[in-house]
């Protein structure tokens, strides 16, 4: 999981930046700002959760 939370940190950048580059209209360009930036939230949120982990895994449940 966490491998995966950096490709989409890296996709959400790679978003970011097209969309800045690539747009000329503001409306547009926004659109894909805000989805590149909920795509790097994403990403920081499986990378945490890779990285941390959950302490009961493998624990049986009484």
């Amino acid at each position: 999981m966490k491998l995966a939370g950096i490709f989409l940190l890296l996709a959400g950048w790679g978003i970011v930046l097209s969309a800045i580059v690539l747009f000329s209209q503001a409306a547009s360009r926004e659109c894909f700002v805000l989805a590149g930036m909920c795509l790097e939230a994403f990403g920081l949120f499986m990378t945490f959760r890779g990285a941390h982990g959950r302490s009961d895994r493998g624990r049986m449940v009484e």
